[in-house]
């Protein structure tokens, strides 16, 4: 026999088995045992909260010949009939493939016929909102006034499609979505029931993913234990098997681009699609991410609305005071905007990109929100100026648990590394990052005489070699009278400084530099160096756009 999916295993058999729908499930339980049955019942709500379970149910109990307490016995013949599906008293229709007048019609003729054995036909009419407006036509007068042994059910998860005058002849019965600790309580008698062990952290990523419908949770569920089979399902296992991202990666996300770095940005993003993530869920999750970001910020009581673990609400509501309200609410609308076109689009991961660079850049929009994220952003850099460290003021933040490229996407989340790993050699390119920012390394100096030194050094570097040196030539000027123009007479003193340097640069830039602080030597001919000039003239590296209006010079 072939395998049978978890949640065909686990659709309940009785009313007291189904999940989540306690005021329908009572509800239906009266009218059984009293016999005072609707001829028209709609089940509204999403997918996999039970509409199609409840109908099954339903159509076994007022057909059962030993009902129990409103509910089938699912003993008796009529009860074994139905449920393997050889019963002529229920009829299932599939509205999305069967939605013609013709189908409709097939109907209306059956009806006139009572049933050969039992005590009412049931029809099930699944997606009925698919129905074209001429069979619902067709359908309005047998189910305003159906034969007394015919009872229609019919199931839509989009209401709002069905025409009022089907729905005025209907009792209607809203299905909720499913909490997340009924959904784990299902999970956990299933998994016992199948032997397997599984971590209750896993059960809730599940049940997170699954967004209130009980099917799709256990699919996902079938899908983890199925991948690891005859192992313990571990969180980090079901995100492997479901290609999701842990949420410590869009806290260090949303660190890189609450402070603009969009080349950071990316590569974490493509840090994540290298692993084999998917593009869609990677928004969508973020997205979700930023909604409870924007929870925490604006509610008393979040720890209440928000079903995460207590660390991570720890991580969150710390990262909640690092960006505004506004902000959050700029950045799920361009997301949101992201999931509608990429559902058109065969360049997915582009326009993933893109609307990364564009949550970092928000000058690149004119709407009131990106307006208002510049001002943010402003008035930070105002704030860093006057506290004489202007220029990639947020560096010197001390590391939160979900900051630093290193400590997610440059080890690629394995927990077998280190954690204090040594910081990577600096690339010529962040060499001259670093050159450009040589004002903010000199202000994070302590030793006064140094600084005075320092101000007078042009730094340098060799653009061709991969070697992360910084070189600090020593030329006649001022501070020669101190005695730093000889480079012999003080190198111990210049080790000692360059050592000084190495660490307030990795402290800054979590990147290793070799400061060699004396003649350059043969390296000489081929070092660069950036003067101010070139600096002003690009605004990516003063952390500032600078905009020039052409019209000031004219005449």
């Amino acid at each position: 026999m072939s395998y049978v999916a978890l949640y065909r295993k686990a659709r309940p058999q009785t009313f007291e088995e189904v999940s989540g729908q306690d005021h329908i499930v009572k509800t239906l339980k009266n009218q059984v045992r009293a016999g005072k049955l609707q001829h028209a019942y709609l089940f509204c709500g999403t997918r996999g909260t039970g509409k199609t379970s409840i109908a099954k149910i339903m159509s076994r109990a007022v057909n059962c010949e030993h009902p129990v307490d409103g509910n089938p016995c699912n003993e008796c013949a009529s009860c074994r009939a139905i449920a393997a599906g050889n019963s002529m008293n229920v009829i299932e229709i599939d509205a999305a493939s069967n939605n013609g007048v013709d189908n409709i019609r097939e109907i209306v003729e059956e009806v006139r016929y009572r049933p050969a054995q039992g005590n009412y036909k049931v029809y099930i009419i699944d997606e009925v909102h698919m129905l074209s407006t001429g069979a619902f036509n067709a359908l309005l007068k047998t189910l305003e006034e159906p034969p007394s042994y015919v009872i229609f059910i019919l199931a839509t998860t989009e209401s709002g499609k069905i025409p009022t005058t089907i729905l005025s002849r209907c009792q209607r019965y809203d299905f909720r979505r499913i909490d997340m600790d009924t959904l784990m309580a299902r999970m956990k008698y299933l998994t016992v029931q199948e032997g397997v062990d599984c971590e209750e952290r896993a059960l809730r990523f599940v049940a997170r993913q699954a967004d209130g419908s009980m099917r799709d949770a256990l699919s996902l569920l079938d899908q983890c234990m199925a991948f690891y089979m005859g192992e313990k399902l571990t969180y980090e296992k079901a995100l492997d098997a479901l290609g999701a991202v842990d949420t410590d990666v869009y806290g260090e996300l949303l660190s890189v681009v609450a402070r603009g770095d969009a080349g950071r940005a990316i590569r974490i993003f493509e840090k994540m699609m290298e692993r084999g993530r998917e593009v869609g869920q990677f928004v969508g999750d973020f997205i979700w991410y930023l909604r409870n970001l924007l929870l925490a910020q604006t509610s008393d009581d979040a720890s209440e609305m928000i079903d995460i673990s207590s660390e991570q609400m720890q991580t969150l509501l710390a990262l909640s005071g690092r960006t505004e309200p506004e902000t959050a609410m700029r950045y799920i609308r361009i997301l949101s905007e992201l999931q509608n076109t990429m559902r058109f689009s065969t360049n997915r991961r582009v326009l993933a990109e893109v609307a990364l660079v564009k949550l970092c850049r928000p000058q690149m929009e004119r709407t009131e929100d990106a307006i208002l994220d510049r001002m943010r952003v402003l008035e930070s850099k105002f704030e860093a100026f006057e506290a004489g460290n202007f220029v990639q003021m947020q560096r010197d933040e001390p590391p939160s648990p979900t900051n630093g490229l290193t400590d997610s996407v440059a080890r690629g989340y394995d927990s077998a590394v280190e954690d204090d790993a040594p910081p990577p050699n600096a690339a010529p390119e962040e060499l001259r990052a670093i050159r450009s920012e040589w004002a903010t390394v000199v202000s994070h100096v302590r030793g006064g005489v140094l600084k005075t030194i320092l101000k007078d050094m042009v730094p340098k570097y060799d653009a061709e070699q991969m070697d992360g040196k910084l070189y600090l030539p020593i030329q006649k000027g001022p501070g020669a009278e101190l005695g730093y123009s000889d480079a012999g007479r003080n190198k111990n003193k210049y080790d000692e400084y360059a050592a000084e340097l190495e660490g307030v640069i990795e402290r800054l830039y979590n990147r290793h530099v070799d400061v060699v602080i004396g003649s350059p030597g043969k390296n000489a001919a081929n070092l660069h160096e950036i003067s101010a000039d070139d600096i002003l003239k690009d605004s990516s590296k003063i952390g500032m756009p600078v905009e020039v209006d052409e019209s000031d010079f004219e005449d």
